[in-house]
């Protein structure tokens, strides 16, 4: 992908939420789903809401699509959105062949698990100034549920950090790049040995910041599990096996809790 390409996902992007709000709530999310334009889903009165407004989309299966939540505005939004996501489907399965290869497994180990029709959801991300950044998170703490996210940054507002040894650390803007997140259920399929990593999005008072997310999940019939060949004696299986791992995720998700640690041994 060019750098030219990236910069015009990122217009798209930021033009979407630069409209007034009358044309983003065409395509405000329905109450009992996350797809579409909104913030996050009430699922309990002790949560901590995100400061964030967001447009969720399916993006694959092709047949899930819901059209209705895709912007008809900006003009070239859906052709955009539709090529940069065919692009990240071949790049997604480069890199899970590599992760198998780097263990020196079958390149199709993980791909297998993942399955013929993947899950692909994208997540356009604005972050508008915050009067009390000391206070309140773009995105609380979290890991992926995803096999790999694809992450497209602001050019140029800080704003994501990852948790290493209890201390958090922040990602610079690198602006020509994707930044390539390992997500929960690539930590299963390679028994922990690939760690999915707890971030979060910090907010500031002057700047908005837009980004955009894509996950790539594998297909929720398949059962995902570590591999065979990772599991030995001095090294036994870590994880469950699990199906349909997105549907247990974001009740968790909103308790500020990982649902990874359910399906640990």
């Amino acid at each position: 992908m060019t750098s030219s390409f990236l910069d015009k996902i990122r217009e798209v992007s930021k033009q979407f939420f630069a409209f007034p709000m009358e044309e983003k709530q065409k395509y405000s999310r329905e109450a009992d789903s996350i797809e579409g334009y909104g913030n996050d889903m009430i699922l309990s009165d002790h949560q901590t809401v995100d400061w964030t407004d967001r447009l969720y989309l399916t993006i694959s299966p092709e047949d899930q699509r819901k059209i209705k939540f895709w912007p008809e505005n900006p003009k070239d939004f859906r052709e955009t959105l539709h090529e940069y996501t065919v692009k990240l489907q071949e790049t997604n399965d480069f890199l899970l062949r590599a992760v198998a290869r780097s263990l020196n497994l079958e390149e199709s180990c993980f791909l297998d698990q993942y399955g013929e029709q993947p899950l692909v959801t994208a997540r356009f991300n604005f972050y508008p100034p915050c009067p009390r950044p000391d206070r309140i998170l773009g995105v609380k703490p979290h890991a992926d549920a995803s096999a790999v996210t694809f992450l497209l940054q602001d050019k140029e507002v800080e704003g994501l950090q990852f948790l290493k040894d209890n201390e958090w650390f922040r990602v610079p803007i690198i602006p020509h790049a994707l930044l390539v997140n390992v997500g929960d259920q690539v930590e299963i399929m390679s028994n922990g040995i690939f760690k999915s990593p707890v971030h979060r999005v910090v907010t500031n008072t002057q700047r908005e910041r837009n980004t955009l997310a894509v996950f790539c999940i594998p297909e929720s019939d398949n059962e995902i599990k570590p591999a065979d060949q990772l599991i030995s004696e001095t090294r036994p299986s870590l994880y469950k096996k699990v199906k349909d791992y997105v549907s247990i995720y974001f009740q968790y998700y909103q308790q500020g809790k990982r649902p990874i640690e359910a399906v640990k041994i």
